[in-house]
């Protein structure tokens, strides 16, 4: 195994009892690339996630982080990563930077330069105790202390939980220019917006199993395009052409969804003169509903 890859499994399986966490995941991340990983709760993201880091065992499969099996060179490997919890218990009667200071130690290696650019954009308070953290403070020690590092993978599993709107984008901002550093991230979340912002591909995790992989463009193909439009007297009727569903008209409006070739409804529309016309392709939400809406589909079909 050589390594041209950050991350790559191989039918990577865990299996608690009777209960599938993990269902064969073969998955390959690119150096320098940022992938989103989706999935509900009990998907089987933070089972992944485990197992990457050698944490836990694996039932069947293999992960390796450039190219090192997260197993047999745990230690080796973990000095080329950093790990973003969604949230950790730390020692209570440390301060902030006391903490950062031994998280540091344990990794080895830190950018203090960087620290301190990491706490002013965080504005975060180091001098206080752990105890008196709110939970997005401390989730604040959990991103300066892998940040800080500059490691080459930085592995997150729901990054941003705690914090507010604000310091979601200043981890968006740090992740961005983690990204033009030519390190990567594997980056586990449940805000759709922040994967759609910064990651180049998306793997969608269901019951365990990869069901979606490639970038959002390759993924337009999961939902319609929506498309709006007003006129000056009745909308056209469209609901007879081939793609076009979910036609709703109100008033002078008309909305509607298209798969497939969009112009013989544009022809349509154009030749009724429409006052405004608007189309757009899916977001990443859209598509991740209609992942979830198809399997549901099929499997009360099964």
């Amino acid at each position: 195994m050589t390594e041209e890859l950050a991350i790559k499994t191989e039918s990577l399986s865990k299996n608690y009892g009777q209960v599938t966490a993990l269902d064969h995941l073969s998955l390959e991340v690119n150096k320098g690339e940022v992938l989103g990983y989706l999935g509900p709760n009990g998907a089987g993201k933070t089972t992944t996630i485990r197992l990457m880091l050698g944490l836990i065992k694996p039932t069947a499969g293999v992960a390796y982080i450039f190219g090192m099996d997260s197993q047999k060179a745990k230690v080796k490997a973990h000095k080329r990563l950093a790990y973003i919890p969604g949230e950790s218990l730390f020692w209570p009667n440390l301060t902030g930077e006391e903490t950062l200071h031994l998280l540091g130690k344990i990794h080895g290696k830190i950018d203090v330069k960087y620290q301190k650019e990491l706490i002013a954009r965080f504005k975060f308070d180091p001098k206080k105790k752990v105890r008196t953290y709110s939970k997005g403070n401390r989730q604040k020690i959990n991103i300066i202390a892998a940040m800080q590092t500059r490691a080459d993978l930085l592995i997150m599993d729901e990054p941003t939980t705690g914090l507010d709107p604000i310091m979601e984008q200043a981890f968006r901002e740090c992740a961005m220019e983690a990204k033009a550093n030519g390190q990567t991230i594997f980056l586990s979340s449940h805000i759709l917006e922040e994967v759609e912002s910064i990651c180049d591909r998306v793997g969608i995790l269901r019951d365990g199993k990869l069901v979606e992989l490639g970038t959002l463009e390759q993924m337009r193909h999961l939902s319609a395009l929506s498309v709006e439009a007003t006129f000056a007297g009745r909308p056209p009727d469209v609901s007879a052409l081939k793609g076009v569903s979910n036609v709703k008209i109100t008033g002078h409006q008309l909305v509607c969804q298209v798969h497939g070739p969009i112009e013989p409804l544009f022809k349509v529309l154009v030749s009724n003169h429409p006052k405004t016309l608007l189309s757009r392709e899916p977001s990443l939400e859209e598509l991740f509903l209609s992942i979830y809406d198809k399997k549901e589909i099929q499997n009360n079909e099964a």
